[in-house]
């Protein structure tokens, strides 16, 4: 039987969420039943943006704060960090750190935060998909890892929580090869849960204390959901998370690859809910975005020239370039790149005698404030034909 635990949380004020944490963690048996004494521990957080705790798009700093005090108090020596979408530096780690109101709670329990920014190519045998994958590396010199996430809606996978949160251990810019490389749903998730299982952390604490619906994991609304949750099983933690905010889970992409492996049963008899009762927590009317796809190009170009411009792109983003999505400066754009080898632009095949015609040139914008760059295609005219 999976665990869950789930208790009522309604503010971030510390003395609610560590009064209700310390019932959370006694609900599942105790911090010591999952992380040993005297260890070291990696916490996880959920800081996909760099973006002011007050608009909910990553971990709140005061759900840190009472783990990593608890942590302390069990002997354990705590390191902090993330691995966000964009540059993968130790400016970029510290403007995130800093504006996300994790650098204030590290340096008030002193405690570390993670700027080792080297990453080690891993072995994954049980992977589905994923037989080897480059991680952050910090993650594999330590005793446990806790999955600290974020109960939100997520406008390509549907909702990101346990499973979703441990992407984050691929390094930076990296993630956009998953992206490119596996458009489809399915593939892309089956991703996920090779990412997951390969991480397997020693306990998943879930933020849904005040989460994000509609179009998240960044672009939605905060949503008071008023729950804390917590579980050894990033799989299980999801269900109920789901259940929670009056989502089949059966719909949600993660979930069901987790069901196909056996990792949760279809009809979820393996998970007990502990705590609070979840009859009271249910947000009827909490909004659900509708699935986009993984690829970047869907809908805007004919299929096989998706998949040719994907397999060509895989691991250069095609998004926005106008502001960064980092910390919304004005990027500096219309920057040239050299790909395929001797020539610029994406070059497809046209004719019988195979004669190459550029379609678009290849560009790059880079922020001047951080550093982060993307590569897009100005003009999908062409594309269309």
């Amino acid at each position: 039987m999976k665990n869950v635990a789930l208790r009522s949380c309604q503010s971030y004020e510390y003395n609610q969420v560590n009064q209700q944490f310390e019932k959370l963690i006694q609900d599942i048996g105790g911090l010591h039943k999952y992380i040993n004494k005297n260890s070291t521990v990696f916490i996880k957080l959920n800081l996909v943006i760099k973006k002011h705790p007050d608009e909910m798009a990553t971990t709140h700093p005061m759900v840190l704060k009472v783990v990593a005090k608890h942590l302390l108090n069990h002997g354990c020596k705590v390191i902090v960090g993330d691995s966000p979408g964009g540059p993968y530096t130790k400016s970029a780690l510290k403007s995130i750190y800093k504006t996300c109101g994790i650098e204030s709670v590290c340096e008030e329990l002193n405690i570390e935060l993670n700027y080792d920014i080297s990453e080690v190519k891993v072995n994954n045998p049980n992977g589905k998909l994923l037989k080897y994958l480059t991680v952050i590396e910090p993650i594999t010199k330590v005793d446990h890892v806790i999955n600290l996430c974020k109960l939100k809606t997520h406008a390509m996978a549907t909702f990101t929580g346990g499973v979703k949160n441990l992407f984050g251990v691929i390094p930076g810019v990296q993630k956009a090869q998953y992206h490119f490389k596996m458009p489809e749903v399915v593939d892309f998730t089956d991703a996920l849960v090779d990412i997951c299982s390969y991480v397997n952390p020693s306990l998943t604490i879930m933020d849904g204390i005040i989460g994000m619906e509609g179009e998240g994991p960044t672009a939605g609304n905060p949503r008071k959901v008023g729950v804390l949750l917590a579980s050894p099983s990033p799989y299980a933690i999801d269900v109920v998370a789901c259940k929670v905010i009056n989502l089949n889970p059966n719909k949600v992409p993660t979930v069901q690859r987790c069901i196909e492996r056996n990792l949760i049963k279809e009809d979820f008899s393996d998970i007990c809910i502990l705590g609070d009762n979840i009859d009271d927590m249910v947000i009827k009317d909490f909004k659900i975005p509708k699935n986009k796809s993984i690829s970047f190009l869907r809908g805007m170009i004919p299929k096989n020239l998706e998949v040719y411009i994907n397999k060509k792109l895989a691991g250069k983003p095609v998004i926005n370039y106008k502001k960064c999505v980092k910390c919304g400066k004005v990027m500096v754009s219309d920057l040239r790149l050299k790909v395929n080898g001797g020539g610029y632009g994406i070059v497809v095949r046209v004719d019988e005698k195979q004669k190459a015609t550029i379609i678009d040139d290849v560009k790059v914008a880079v922020c001047p404030e951080c550093g982060y760059t993307e590569m897009y295609l100005e003009d999908l005219t062409n594309l269309k034909d």
